[in-house]
């Protein structure tokens, strides 16, 4: 992982607070592909940051382990969810048994990752047949409101921000194989203007911008969005992009 992907240390409860969850729909998705259900099965959550996925996999009845190298970001999930196992490590590196794991997941952070380690180590902690499930909330460009916000990113903080405006599974160096599967799943949630804007100020390319630029985006952007949601409650639609593949049962793995 890079120091950028690090970064998120310094806004962990900003993070966990107003940063979107994910729809039932998609868990039900990952049984569906797997044939199997998520209660009772040993799942490692690789990137857990605060524990956001990791909290609704174990509310699905998952066996988790968490995995998060930032301490900030640990610390955090200590908090929210004190009964999770928790390993300080990096996807390119797992400290973690082989075949210990029914599914291995990354929520939003895939792309921190050099696929060309991370890889080999999600399939070794892997059992034979169990899956490796990616998955990013992107927001739904086909909404003209969320298309604008995406234009002014680009135009005032230099990108889009990832898991707001990402390019969700597309382009992430993932697995090429026959049984890899690729799912969207639409959903939205209505939240308070603050949050969406503590939401957009959590992302990475914040981070990087720094605090005087920040600012001023976000009080540019509150005055635009109010106008469009006068009440102060704005409805954020996001798609989910899941990429599942499988280790194989055989003796080898890629």
């Amino acid at each position: 992982m890079t120091e950028r992907a690090l970064s998120f240390d310094a806004v962990a409860e900003q993070y966990d607070t107003a940063r979107p969850g994910y729809p039932p729909a998609l868990f039900d998705t990952i049984e569906t592909l797997t044939g199997r259900p998520l209660r009772g099965s040993r799942v490692v959550d690789v990137g857990a940051g605060t524990g956001i996925a990791t909290r609704l996999l174990r509310e699905r009845g998952a066996d988790v382990v968490a995995v998060e190298p930032g301490p900030g970001m640990a610390a955090r999930l200590r908090l929210s969810a004190p009964d999770v196992p928790l390993v300080r490590g990096f996807g390119d590196a797992l400290p973690l048994a082989d075949a210990a794991a029914d599914l291995v997941t990354y929520a939003q952070a895939w792309h921190w990752t050099d696929p060309a380690r991370s890889l080999p180590e999600a399939m070794r902690v892997l059992r034979p047949g169990g899956a490796l499930a990616l998955w990013w909330n992107v927001s739904d460009r086909a909404v003209p409101w969320i298309a604008e916000q995406e234009a002014r990113l680009r135009e005032d903080a230099g990108g889009p921000a990832h898991g707001a405006h990402g390019t969700g599974t597309r382009d992430r160096h993932l697995p090429t194989d026959p049984r890899t599967v690729e799912r969207r799943i639409p959903w939205s949630r209505r939240v308070p203007l603050d949050t969406h804007l503590d939401n957009l100020g959590s992302h990475s390319v914040f981070r990087v911008l720094g605090d005087r630029a920040t600012t001023a985006f976000l009080t540019r952007e509150r005055a635009e969005l109010l106008r469009l949601f006068p009440d102060g409650t704005v409805e954020e639609s996001y798609v989910v992009e899941l990429t599942l593949t499988y280790r194989p049962t055989g003796p080898s793995t890629p």
